[in-house]
């Protein structure tokens, strides 16, 4: 399947505002918000964190999987889809995200 058939069968992500991508620290890392150009990536890293409760190795990869097409697009254009090669760069090094979600209204989990 597509990315697009792929996020189809994702939860929605209308009651989040954003998340923040934590490192072992607590350092936020990254935040991918709930705007045009990140909702899929907002959805996808919502679902990898609900379903494996981090981003892990693990989750990485099923991640890479689930942006189909543009996994692709992203490894033979660096730089062009920094969600997606943040997930390559943890399969490729270990590691593991933490996810903190914003919900639309201010509250944070």
């Amino acid at each position: 399947m597509g990315f697009t058939e792929n996020l189809k069968a994702l939860p929605g992500v209308a009651h989040l505002a954003a998340i923040q991508l934590l490192d072992r620290d607590g350092n936020v890392v990254a935040t991918i918000e709930n705007k045009a150009g990140q909702t899929g990536s907002l959805a996808v890293y919502n679902h990898l964190g609900q379903i494996y409760g981090a981003i892990t190795v693990e989750a990485a990869k099923k991640g890479l999987e689930l942006y189909a097409e543009h996994a692709a697009d992203a490894q033979a254009h660096p730089g062009k889809h920094p969600n997606i090669d943040r997930l390559a760069a943890l399969v490729a090094a270990g590691g593991l995200l933490r996810v903190k979600h914003e919900f639309a209204g201010g509250a944070m989990e």
